[in-house]
């Protein structure tokens, strides 16, 4: 099945940086869309056609959006979470691929990555604005109200059903499918020139030149762990400093591990690159967070040329390379960033 880029609707993203050398966009558009901000540079003397290729782009995210929003009452989601419990009900092509391949997620992290996660979100929600944990009483509660594998799919018959009242949320998925579509899009348009996309710190990029995407450190506001280099491609990340939750004087990650009920343990942040979107066989960083820095490590040694930096709850970094990635790794600032004193 082809795998779905996957990010929590819940999960921060790690800010990073564009190319660096040669020159900077001469073209630039921005929006906001799926709550974090969204942003298309071309690269290059001239950029024809960028305004309206931007506009097709973000056209097409907004779309996705709405379309599958868990909040929008007229929602496809929305349908799907009032009715399925009690009956079956059809989905178009797309929602049916989101969803099987958040179900595929689900089963690759033994549970600990689920859409149904929605009666534990209001506890945590509660918790960061009080500053005080949730009950475990409470906690042990809404698990009982969250599993995947109450969620039955009619592949031929296009249609989704419940066996038990539970609620799901795609907005995990929406992000990456959104650079999936932004991809699909760039091959058919095929600009003349290089262009960048950014979903949050998310980077998509079309068209090779030097690029570069800075790490910053998840635990200290200014500081950068190192540039991740490459020609093409497309980096993902979870978590990162402004997305922690201070409760009762210690810091939290917002990825939930859908086992427990709680935070996952020991980790700060997860940059991933892979060398392109064409393949499908891109792993989610929020499911692979999950899974801990070794399992995360052995799945992308699974695909060809992929790089990761992991940052632990301490802070401290640990980076893979696949034998076949053609990314670089530049320890500390950027020129720019020494230049800026930054």
């Amino acid at each position: 099945m082809k795998r779905t880029i996957l990010l929590l609707s819940a999960v921060a993203l790690l800010g990073g940086g564009c190319a660096r050398r040669g020159s900077t966009a001469t073209f630039l558009q921005k929006a906001f869309i799926l709550n974090v901000s969204a942003q298309f540079r071309g690269y290059g003397p001239a950029t024809p056609g960028a305004k309206e290729l931007a506009d097709e782009i973000f056209a097409e995210w907004e779309r996705i959006s709405g379309e599958f929003s868990y909040s929008d009452a007229y929602s496809l989601t929305s349908l799907v979470n009032k009715k399925a419990a009690k009956d079956w009900v059809p989905v178009t092509d797309e929602f049916l691929r989101l969803l099987q391949s958040a179900l595929e997620y689900s089963r690759l992290t033994d549970g600990a990555f689920d859409i149904t996660f929605a009666p534990l979100w209001p506890l945590w929600k509660e918790a960061a604005a009080s500053k005080r944990l949730p009950a475990h009483e409470d906690i042990k509660k809404a698990l009982q109200g969250i599993g995947s594998k109450y969620v039955e799919v009619d592949a031929a018959g296009k249609r989704v059903r419940f066996t038990r009242p539970v609620q799901i949320n795609l907005g995990g998925l929406l992000r990456g499918y959104c650079f999936e579509r932004a991809y699909q899009i760039l091959k058919e348009r095929a600009p003349a020139y290089p262009v960048q996309l950014r979903l949050g710190g998310n980077m998509l990029v079309y068209g090779r030149r030097p690029w570069k995407y800075r790490v910053q450190h998840p635990l200290e506001r200014g500081k950068v762990m190192g540039l991740m280099g490459f020609e093409d491609g497309i980096v993902i990340s979870s978590s990162g400093r402004d997305m922690f939750v201070e409760i009762e004087g210690k810091l939290y990650s917002h990825i939930l591990d859908l086992r427990t009920g709680y935070p996952i343990k020991d980790f700060s942040a997860l940059t991933i690159y892979y060398p392109g979107i064409d393949n499908g066989d891109l792993l989610a960083s929020a499911a692979l967070s999950v899974l801990g820095r070794e399992k995360a490590f052995a799945l992308l040694a699974k695909t060809t040329g992929t790089a990761a930096v992991w940052v632990d709850g301490e802070g401290r970094a640990s980076l893979f390379f696949n034998d076949a990635s053609k990314a670089r790794w530049e320890n500390g600032r950027s020129w720019l960033d020494r230049l800026l004193n930054r």
